[in-house]
């Protein structure tokens, strides 16, 4: 059985009407310049249509930083409310939303690689996730907080 290998967005052809649409390692994808913002340009050299390397991901045609991206993604994690983020961070309730769409999907295609053919519940799915989101936590040597009452001064 031939092991599936998720494909960087450089090595292969986006267009599906390319004759060598999907197929990495052809040698047809060439890199063309970068945009505005730094992000490298690739061109195909059978269709002669252009992508970037962000093409595919969640990064794909945004106009505010991975940084700032992934900083409002995790404080979504931290459970903060999309008020909140548009409070602190200047960043529409809309715009994070539609970030929080698009990782969705993401984690979809992702879970669709890994697991594949196997057969396993969203609960084992969702306790997989959670495992590699705490992973290094165990074992580690991490100050415990002093726990006393509101307003008294640690000893």
């Amino acid at each position: 059985m031939e092991e599936e290998k998720v494909a960087l967005a450089g090595s292969f052809c986006w267009n599906e009407a390319c004759a060598d649409y999907g197929q990495g390692g052809k040698g047809n994808i060439i890199k063309n310049g970068k945009t505005d913002k730094g992000v490298q340009r690739y061109r195909c050299q059978t269709c002669k249509k252009t992508f970037t390397e962000t093409k595919g991901t969640l990064l794909y045609r945004c106009r505010h930083s991975e940084e700032e991206i992934v900083e409002c993604l995790a404080m979504v994690g931290d459970r903060n409310s999309l008020a909140a983020i548009h409070r602190m961070k200047g960043i529409k309730e809309e715009t994070v939303g539609r970030w929080m769409e698009r990782a969705a999907t993401q984690v979809e295609r992702i879970e669709e690689q890994l697991v594949g053919p196997k057969k396993l519940s969203r609960v084992q799915m969702d306790a997989l996730w959670t495992s590699v989101g705490h992973k290094g936590e165990k074992g580690g040597s991490q100050k415990k907080k002093h726990e006393g009452r509101f307003g008294e001064e640690a000893r």
